[in-house]
């Protein structure tokens, strides 16, 4: 009988439909008995016996396969394939998918919510109000400045279409492979992403994290940028180097900050120091709808494999080519 272990978690805590789905086709799955993200080490102990990991950010390495003997399929719960070793599972056979679509809404919705928090400082009028403190701050509306959005698929879509209900800001955007049907639909400009640091008052990143992006924004880039300008990375961890954001951010350059996604996570890291940093747990796709479509969305992909069905949500050949050719 097929083993199912589910490294993500929170798993099935808002809705036990997937677990549901699992228990109603006898598949025995086990839960993350750690609770937490995994490391590769713990991971590596874990896996011996499943035929099926349904995923979440854990590094899913050669490491890993080699002591998981039995597996076939990883179900990713979420759309970043970065921290899948694909190359290795396509040697061994092993079936990756993916829910792309899921968490888009949600992400993208957190991404107008910083916005919005930073340009009016409500951190720190919260922060303030905390330690009795009554202070006024000025701020900023979406309106009157200029986004840059480095990434338009999905969220960054997303991000696009939410904007236009705040009397059209002036938008800039950059994708490594534009899109120009969005021209049609929104007023917008493409540029390089060097115009973005230069010229917009509100940064916001959704690239996938690949050879070509990490470390993407360091300082160099941070100070290129205005001094009071914002920056928001719900993308991926690594994009941005925290380090240097941090030291840039010290020395008084940029108005705000908000890092939802970290190099190594649980994070632990100097930008705790920062208060106009906003610093979120990874919970970019977390609303509860978001989160129980994509459970459900990889569990139906286990289902549909472990019974011999067609496979709905296999990772397309672009994400392999990622990897393979160091994009």
């Amino acid at each position: 009988m097929s083993k199912v272990l589910i490294t993500t978690v929170p798993f099935g805590n808002k809705d036990r439909a997937p677990l549901n789905l699992l228990e109603k086709n006898d598949i025995k799955y086990l839960i993350n008995p750690l609770n937490k993200k995994l490391t590769e080490d713990e991971l590596v102990e874990l896996v011996s016996d499943f035929d099926v990991i349904i995923a979440g950010t854990e590094l899913i390495t050669k490491k890993v396969m080699n002591a998981a003997t039995n597996l076939k399929i990883i179900s990713r719960v979420g759309i970043g394939l970065d921290s899948v070793d694909l190359l290795e599972a396509e040697r061994r056979g092993i079936i990756v998918s993916y829910t792309p679509d899921a968490p888009a809404p949600a992400v993208a919705e957190l991404t107008i919510g910083l916005m919005l928090t930073l340009l009016r400082s409500a951190q720190l009028s919260n922060m303030e109000m905390h330690n009795g403190k009554w202070h006024r701050f000025f701020g900023r509306r979406l309106s009157e400045i200029t986004v840059g959005i480095i990434g338009v698929g999905r969220i960054g879509a997303g991000v696009l279409q939410h904007l236009q209900g705040f009397g059209s800001p002036k938008i800039l955007v950059n994708d490594i492979n534009p899109d120009n049907n969005l021209n049609k639909k929104f007023n917008i400009e493409w540029v390089d992403k060097e115009t973005i640091y230069q010229q917009a008052d509100i940064i916001t990143i959704h690239t996938p994290l690949t050879v070509q992006t990490k470390n993407m924004i360091k300082k160099e880039q941070l100070l290129s940028m205005k001094e009071d300008a914002i920056i928001i990375n719900t993308a991926r961890g690594g994009i941005i180097n925290e380090d240097d954001l941090y030291e840039v951010m010290q020395a008084g350059h940029l108005s705000g900050a908000a890092i939802d996604v970290f190099d190594f996570e649980p994070y632990a890291g100097k930008l705790r120091e920062i208060q106009r940093c906003i610093l979120t747990a990874h919970m970019g796709s977390m609303s509860i709808d978001c989160r129980t479509r994509m459970e459900i969305e990889a569990t139906e992909e286990v289902v549909r494999f472990l019974t011999n069905q067609s496979l709905e949500g296999v990772a397309p050949e672009e994400e392999y080519a990622v990897q393979r050719e160091g994009l």
